[in-house]
């Protein structure tokens, strides 16, 4: 399929993009101010690009929803640089420990960093009362 699209051939290994694909989650879970502080940036900047594209007048009117779409987006693309990192993580963890410890190390970081986010929202919510 993808053979038809593209003239030249390229290998994607299934555990490849799992172990990657987890290893980004629990860099998300893990790291959440700064995905969160991503997600910001990027509504700022979508924000700042959308504006300058349109009149004033033209963009007060339907800024609201915009806005909504813009903030949709910058949590859509907030994911890719942790993709990056995660895919970095998963080609170490294959080179140093091999294949078959890919998906475990990163199912294994998906829980601990899971049950870090919930202490540390836990703990955010005990100091707030």
């Amino acid at each position: 399929m993808l053979s038809d699209i593209f003239p030249f051939k390229f290998d994607l290994n299934a555990t490849t993009i799992a172990g990657a694909s987890l290893w980004s989650l629990a860099l998300y879970l893990g790291f959440s101010p700064v995905s969160d502080w991503v997600i910001n940036q990027l509504n700022r900047w979508f924000n700042f690009a959308e504006r300058s594209l349109y009149s004033s007048e033209e963009f007060e009117k339907t800024r609201v929803a915009r806005e909504s779409q813009n903030a949709f987006y910058a949590s859509l693309f907030s994911i890719v640089p942790f993709l990056i990192v995660g895919s970095l993580c998963n080609y170490g963890v294959e080179i140093s420990l091999g294949k078959s410890w890919a998906i475990s190390m990163g199912i294994l970081a998906c829980m601990g960093c899971g049950v870090y986010e919930l202490g540390r929202r836990d703990g955010e919510s005990s100091r707030g009362e």
